[in-house]
């Protein structure tokens, strides 16, 4: 309805994956540099995780798109609860190849013959593999056996793997799978975009389908659509998708944070602002605990952390059991975290800042390299399949 009235010629807002509406955040800007350095590399698996609705589908997507058909066979499966055998088949037919009625013997040659047959025609074949978080141990050990083959010491087949967060923590963590921790040359967890983001993505998209300026769309109403949408692409999509539609419904040429406000009160729960009742030094405190934890500390210092986190926990609950019993008449009384609480998380922001100014430095390193990398392959065309567009 709404883009009739705003007379787009298409749904800047829809939830499935669309590469082109691909967007390149600051998190996605990082992603694309590491799938080109693994495409240079042209062997092993790359790793992409992130939480439903961040971009992972998009990102690949938009990644193929640019890649030259004639010097490399990209396929994409979207993976189930299979087995090992199962794995397999699917792999195969993705490629073409039949698996009717064939022994698994067979259909590995068949892969084989297949991956050969691409090389020798100057193509490399690449397998993108959604949903990873699916797999079971064996259709990974299938997959890590397929990257073994090779032709006069190349590599036949490059992986990607796409999954949720637990993918990322179970490859790391279970030592079944070391072995293909062995062939992971690089990985990347996509982050939400900025609040910053959130006003070039919607405009971005609105551009695609010919829009000109109307509506258009107040700083404040966007500051509100990054928090109630946490940043999340997916669900910035349906609650941007909303708030047009009931900018159509009444005819509005400006969208302002009363009309955000509407659809996220009409929408309730499921867009309510992430810990909007959570004092601030609480939100940071639990922020920098995680942070601190997934950052690979020791198992002392891990156990500090969660017991500092449930004391945390302990007294934002006593906040909010406070606030529902308090005399409407006094006025709220303000809360402050324990002293030691407080100077943990100074000590755990500076920490995280120094981290954050070293993963800065290096993304700064290895965008250098990948500049000279990607120099290199357009001057030989047969060291990769890329196009003057892949960076």
């Amino acid at each position: 309805m709404y883009e009739k009235y705003y007379r787009f010629t298409g749904r800047p807002f829809q939830l499935t994956p669309d590469p082109a509406f691909y967007f390149e955040s600051a998190t996605h800007r990082k992603a694309m540099s590491y799938l080109g350095y693994g495409l240079a590399q042209g062997e092993g698996f790359i790793v992409i995780t992130g939480d439903i609705g961040a971009g992972k589908t998009t990102l690949v997507g938009h990644l193929m798109a640019t890649i030259d058909p004639q010097r490399l066979t990209a396929v994409k499966i979207v993976s189930t609860q299979v087995d090992g055998d199962d794995m397999l088949r699917l792999a195969a037919q993705a490629f073409g190849i039949a698996t009717d009625h064939v022994e698994k013997a067979h259909v590995l040659s068949r892969i084989e013959a297949f991956l050969h047959h691409q090389a020798r025609a100057g193509r490399r074949t690449l397998l993108v593999v959604d949903e990873a978080q699916n797999l079971s141990p064996t259709a990974l050990e299938e997959l890590r056996m397929l990257s073994n083959f090779q032709l006069g010491g190349q590599s036949l087949l490059q992986i990607f793997l796409l999954g949720q967060p637990e993918f990322r923590e179970r490859i790391s963590g279970s030592e079944g799978l070391e072995q293909l921790r062995q062939r992971i040359i690089a990985t990347h967890h996509l982050d939400p975009m900025q609040p910053e983001e959130v006003g070039p993505y919607i405009e971005h998209r609105l551009k695609v389908v010919g829009w000109t300026g109307n509506p258009r769309f107040t700083s404040d109403a966007h500051s509100l659509l990054a928090q109630a949408s946490g940043c999340v692409p997916r669900r910035l999509n349906a609650l941007v998708s909303r708030v047009l539609l009931l900018g159509a419904i009444d005819q509005l040429d400006i969208i302002d944070e009363r009309v955000v406000e509407a659809v996220v009160a009409d929408l309730g729960n499921d867009f309510a602002a992430p810990d909007s009742e959570t004092p601030p030094a609480t939100q940071a405190a639990r922020a920098a605990l995680m942070a601190e934890a997934e950052d690979g500390s020791e198992a002392g210092d891990v156990d500090h952390l969660r017991e500092l986190q449930s004391e945390v926990e302990t007294l934002n609950a006593a906040i909010a059991r406070g606030e529902r019993h308090r005399d409407p008449a006094m006025p709220p009384q303000e809360t402050r975290l324990p002293e030691a609480a407080e100077e943990r998380i100074a000590e755990l922001e500076a920490r995280l800042a120094s981290a954050e100014q070293r993963l800065d430095e290096q993304d700064e390193v290895l965008r250098r390299i990948l500049s000279k990398l990607i120099e290199w392959v357009e001057r030989d065309a047969r060291n990769g399949p890329f196009t003057s567009r892949v960076a």
